[in-house]
Order: C-alpha cells, then structure tokens, then sequence
C-alpha cells in the first residue's frame, strides 16, 4: 500500500469523495459528566434500535466544496492506494483563520476527514493515514492534532482512544439539525 500526499484540485476532491465515508450506527455513547477529582466524561456505549446508516457526506461539505469554501493551501490531502486503487484517505487542515475548528491557533492541526473504503477497513489503513497526518502536523510545529466526531460514531471514538487522542471537549446541541447528536472534540497531544 502507498499513501501520497495529493493536490485538492476537482479531480483529486472527486476521487476522494467517492470513498465512502457512511457507516452503520448500531450503538452511540450516552455522555455522562465523570463524578469525583477526575473530571472528564464517561462514555456509555448503548444499542440503537433499529439501527441506522450515518453520511457524513449527504448534505454539508462534501470534499468538493471544501477549496471553494476554504483557503486550503495549508492543509494536507493523503490517499492511500494499493495497484492504482484508491482505498482511502484523510485531510489535515492547518493555519487556516476561516476555519473556526482551529482557534486561530497555528500550532493546532486538525484531522479534517479520514475514510477507508468500506471494503478495505480494519487492515490498518485508518491507522497509518493517522499516523501520517499526525506526523505531518508535528512537521509543521504543531503541539496538537483535534478530531471532531460524534457521540453515534462509536467505531471513530474507538479508534481515536486507541491511537493516543482524549476526549478534550463534549458539545450538545452542536448540531441544530441532529439534535440527538453531541459532538465530540479528540485531541492528541504531539
């Protein structure tokens, strides 16, 4: 497998976007305010019924919208293929002001998107993307790397926690339109 960093051009936006992002969501975290010294969150992982399919891209910014919305001559797109085959992908976005994710900081990346096709998960493609960007971050003098996900993704907050991210922020109502919804901020610390 090959993971290169590639142009944010239409072509390349377009290709990205045909990996699928959408995934089952057969459980989501219940989130509760940690009681005691620890403060923090705990997470409880609760079944869906009936289950349901979540895409990312029905609706929102899709990965051709993002250079018409964003100055992105910062951000780092990777695709991973094996024999010419696009098997998936991330994008770091960094030093971009218009991009509220970033608090206006420049020593805070943050992981914009990842996605394996379907058909290529759990055959450590997620992990070396991630890998990758957080590496690239770190390049660029950045002390984090931010993730946004949400509370009925319980695969994306799995991996996150396995990778080294915590739970640095938990935003209900951050989602006007998906009430049920609660973001949640990762961070890894670099």
């Amino acid at each position: 497998m090959r993971i290169a960093s590639v142009a944010l051009a239409d072509d390349q936006a377009r290709s990205y976007g045909e990996i699928p992002i959408a995934f089952a969501v057969r459980s989501h975290y219940r989130v509760e305010k940690a009681t005691g010294n620890s403060g923090g969150w705990r997470l409880r992982e609760e079944r869906v019924e009936p289950a349901y399919v979540k895409d990312y891209d029905a609706g929102g910014e899709r990965p051709l919208r993002w250079a018409k919305r964003w100055d992105t001559s910062n951000w780092l797109v990777l695709a991973a293929s094996e024999n010419s085959t696009r098997l998936g992908g991330a994008v770091v976005a960094w030093n971009t002001p218009s991009v509220d994710m970033l608090e206006g900081r420049t020593d805070l990346a943050v992981l914009w998107d990842l996605r394996v096709h379907p058909g290529n998960r759990r055959r450590g493609i997620g992990t070396r993307l991630f890998d990758h960007a957080a590496d690239w971050a770190r390049a660029k003098g950045c002390r984090q790397l931010k993730v946004e996900t949400q509370n009925i993704n319980v695969p994306a907050c799995a991996f996150y926690a396995k990778h080294g991210c915590y739970l640095g922020a938990v935003n209900p109502g951050a989602y006007p339109e998906f009430p049920a919804e609660i973001q949640l901020l990762w961070y890894l610390n670099l």
